[in-house]
């Protein structure tokens, strides 16, 4: 597996992103749906990232940053043809150690709260993620779950 910054110009990227807002709406009403869109993903305070295999797509996902010593994991999304390969845990993984890089001192990140999500909550668990409160701009949502960990 291979992760690469950026790629947000590539057709493959986009295709997965629209899946992404798809999934999200499908699962959570539109106003608790928080992903950003592709003009806020290429937002300077924003780094995305994309796994790949070979020519095969698996994954992406971003960092964003609160504050100096804050980020928030945004947009992670498997592939649904490459899931529980690995991908999800490669990517926050490797967000965590940019993270760390940047001297950030804690990283959260806002999720659904329903049974679709059963399986990023099981990912962000395994990962040290334990729930919080709303953090930046959220607010409490029944629909939302808050997650922090110190990096």
């Amino acid at each position: 597996m291979e992760i690469r910054e950026d790629g947000l110009d590539d057709s493959r990227v986009r295709g997965l992103l629209e899946q992404h807002f798809a999934g999200m709406l499908a699962n959570s009403p539109k106003d608790s749906c928080h992903f950003l869109d592709l003009s806020g993903l290429a937002a300077p305070d924003v780094t995305f990232w994309t796994v790949w295999d070979g020519g095969d797509l698996l994954g992406c996902g971003a960092l964003r940053q609160l504050d100096s010593e804050h980020g928030e994991i945004k947009s992670m999304r498997t592939a649904s043809e490459h899931l529980r390969r690995g991908t999800g845990a490669k990517l926050v993984g490797h967000i965590l150690g940019t993270a760390r890089s940047r001297g950030y001192k804690r990283v959260s990140l806002e999720t659904g709260s329903g049974e679709a999500f059963d399986a990023a909550h099981a990912l962000y668990r395994q990962f040290g993620f334990t729930e919080c409160g709303p953090f930046g701009d959220y607010r409490e949502d029944p629909f939302s779950r808050f997650l922090s960990r110190v990096v």
